[in-house]
Parts: C-alpha cells; sequence; structure tokens
C-alpha cells in the first residue's frame, strides 16, 4: 500500500516525529512523507507516532493511496527531494 503522511506538531516533537518517519517512509517535503508499507509496517508507524505526538495538540494526517498506478503526481516549481523506486 502506497500511504502519504503529513504532520502539524508541536515544536518540541518535529524532529522526533521527522526522525520516526524517516526509518519508513521518504521525506519529500517539510512535514510531507510518503512511501510503500505493508499493512504490518502501518500498524507500527501509527504506534510509534502515537508514542511521539501530543493527541491533545498535535495531528498526523495518513492517506492510503492504495498504489501509485492511481495516482499521479505533479511538482510546481522545484522538488525538494526526489522520490526513487530504486534503493
Amino acid at each position: 500500500m502506497y500511504f502519504i503522511a503529513v504532520y502539524d506538531v508541536g515544536q518540541g516533537r518535529v524532529q522526533k516525529v521527522m526522525k520516526f518517519l524517516r526509518t519508513y517512509l521518504n521525506h519529500v517535503q517539510n512535514s510531507v512523507f510518503e512511501g510503500e508499507l505493508t499493512p504490518a509496517q502501518y500498524a507500527e508507524v501509527k504506534h510509534g507516532i502515537a508514542k511521539i505526538i501530543n493527541k491533545e495538540h498535535d495531528s498526523v494526517i495518513f492517506y492510503n493511496v492504495g498504489s501509485t498506478k492511481w495516482m499521479e503526481r505533479e511538482i510546481l516549481g522545484q522538488e525538494k527531494r526526489s522520490v526513487s523506486n530504486f534503493l
């Protein structure tokens, strides 16, 4: 499954969230990550993020795109970080 994750968290938690998400997804722009996750990995990500954020003040949104087959990506301006399917 292909996911897009966006977040808006308190300043003291930004680096923790970013570091955690980098272990699973590609960092494409400030507060935006995307990439393939298995159902088990998605469960791990949700659990890990829930331990980091303050649910009263922070927000993390996951978009399940399904696959890149149905997703069209268009960039206007400078691409911050290129996403590649190659390791």
